[in-house]
């Protein structure tokens, strides 16, 4: 049904087409490049040792994977909030609505860990000092205020309209790769010590177990993400059919090189002051362990005052540009919701500007409750990486779906050998949440029982008009899959039990994963359905998508 434009401007529900190539490019990028980078080489090397190198080259590839993925799927459906809708269009209402909500999720709670971010490496100003607790790295009372203040700021730019936001950020980005670059190339050359690598309890003191904790605990796979926000503008894209795959794809190979050439540079230039006998030694105040602000008090201790400043200026802008084009990402993630008829229509109210407006005022509330359970940093990042995987996971069943049902449909990027990749990047995804932990995991647990209670509200009081045919058979594997994620995790060595030894939890994780891979690939919705679905929501009169042939 088309929309009408003497709509009032709060009740409008279309989006405009006004991101080109270099935008969307930006918009992945300047959310791979946010607080990841500032606190990731230090978490890591706590966690693994000079042996986190490792951790990012898998945790690079690991995402990679998820992202080619993410590239076919978003040339072939350029719908907005992309990641939460491609589930629903393989596996119908009850699929896509649990997917949804996982993308939402996500997408809500990255703006308050880049809040978070933002007032951790602020301590360095006096005036700042009240507002995190300096033993616990948790924020005080007064420190929460100026979150949400923070938080307020970063919804209100949204309401400018995406084209400024767009611009905005893109120029936001350009500093915010250019400072990490000139970090990398001045403390290689001010201070690199090869001895640094076997320096305290050797080069990778924890074996493997440290190694792969490191990918998914200590920001690694949380500063990867963010190539999916191409994904999630593409119903305001000029030409998305060419300029999603290479904006996503493009995204994540720089932020590999980035973040390896950043933890090789953090390891080799830290003094040996600042190492304790242990790589996790937090004994002295004076060791890297206790740094609130990594790389600047590095760069002091190496009497590189301007560079320190640099980066005391870039932890403001860094994480701000992140927290925003999350916070714009998540009001898409909930119109595609609402579009999708799962949650009230009044996500899809869009003002003057075409944006979406409900939407924000609910990331917002939901950013600022996450200061509450999760007042810190480094305890919201596992929590937000399962998420994302949790979310990520969505995309290979959904590639395996369309692969199997709708072969000859137009894919402007192709991704080889799509029959042995998606079903590996689902097996990664999983891998992912093991190696997150129990603690993590069963709080993600809470936050779905939660998201199913606010999806089942709106359905019983019909607060959508679009009530999705929910497709119970086509999502038979999806409780097994979430209940039995749970369980390998609890009798893993990641969780409180240690019943499955180290790699044979990893075995059955894999072995699991693909055993339900192969059960949804069978009971997805026929292709007759499928297409029903497509024709229905992303025809170019309901989308707009007045685009050039890829």
């Amino acid at each position: 049904m088309s929309v009408t434009t003497s709509a009032p401007s709060s009740r409008g529900t279309s989006l405009r087409r006004e991101v080109g190539l270099v935008g969307l490019a930006w918009a992945s990028m300047g959310s791979i490049i946010g607080s990841g980078w500032l606190f990731g080489a230090q978490k890591a090397l706590i966690v693994a040792g000079p042996a986190a190198i490792i951790s990012w080259v898998i945790g690079g590839v690991v995402i990679l994977v998820l992202a080619l993925v993410h590239a076919e799927l978003g040339g072939m459906y350029p719908v907005s909030g992309g990641t939460a809708r491609f589930p629903h269009y393989a596996f119908g209402g009850v699929a896509g609505a649990s997917f949804g909500w996982f993308s939402w999720l996500q997408a809500a709670t990255v703006a308050p860990i880049e809040v978070s971010a933002m007032i951790t490496y602020g301590q360095h100003y006096s005036f700042a000092n009240g507002w995190l607790n300096p033993k616990t790295s948790v924020l005080t009372a007064s420190g929460i205020v100026v979150a949400v203040v923070l938080m307020a700021l970063l919804t209100s730019i949204n309401f400018l309209g995406i084209r400024r936001l767009a611009t905005a950020n893109s120029t936001a980005t350009w500093w915010k790769v250019a400072i990490p670059l000139l970090t990398i190339f001045v403390l290689a050359l001010a201070n690199f010590h090869a001895s640094n690598f076997t320096a305290a309890n050797g080069f990778n003191p924890d074996k493997a177990h440290g190694i792969l904790a490191a990918v998914s605990t200590s920001g690694i796979i949380f500063s990867y993400l963010g190539f999916e926000q191409a994904d999630q503008l593409a119903g305001e894209s000029k030409n998305p059919r060419r300029d999603i795959p290479i904006a996503i794809i493009g995204s994540i190979v720089l932020g590999m090189v980035i973040y390896i050439a950043l933890q090789v540079s953090f390891l080799a230039a830290l003094p040996s002051s600042a190492i304790g006998k242990t790589w996790s030694d937090t004994s002295s105040h004076l060791y890297y362990t206790t740094f609130t602000g990594p790389f600047a008090q590095v760069a002091t201790l190496l009497a590189l005052g301007w560079l320190a400043g640099l980066l005391y200026a870039d932890a403001i802008i860094s994480p701000a540009g992140t927290g925003l084009i999350y916070t714009t990402g998540s009001s898409r993630v909930s119109y595609g919701l609402s579009r999708n008829g799962y949650v009230p229509t009044m996500f899809e109210w869009t003002n003057e500007r075409g944006v979406p407006w409900v939407g924000l005022i609910a990331a917002f509330v939901a950013g600022c409750i996450c200061f509450l359970p999760f007042p810190s940093w480094q305890s919201l990042v596992g929590l937000i990486t399962s998420a994302s995987v949790l979310m990520y996971a969505g995309a290979p069943l959904s590639l395996g779906v369309f692969r199997r049902r709708l072969p000859d449909a137009e894919r402007p990027y192709r991704l080889p050998a799509a029959g042995v990749l998606a079903p590996l990047a689902f097996v990664v995804a999983n891998l992912i949440i093991l190696w997150s932990g129990w603690d993590t995991d069963w709080k993600l647990g809470i936050a779905i029982l939660l998201g199913y209670l606010i999806l089942v509200v709106s359905r019983v009081f019909h607060l959508n008009d679009k009530p999705p045919v929910l497709n119970w058979r086509a999502a038979q594997w999806l409780p097994p899959y979430l209940i039995g994620m749970g369980l390998i995790v609890y009798m893993s060595t990641f969780g409180p039990r240690s019943w499955i030894p180290l790699w044979w939890d990893i075995v059955v994780v894999a072995a699991f994963s693909l055993a339900i891979y192969y059960w949804a690939m069978q009971v997805a919705l026929s292709r007759e359905q499928i297409e029903a679905m497509i024709n229905e929501v992303v025809l170019p009169e309901e989308e707009g998508l007045a685009v050039a042939p890829a």
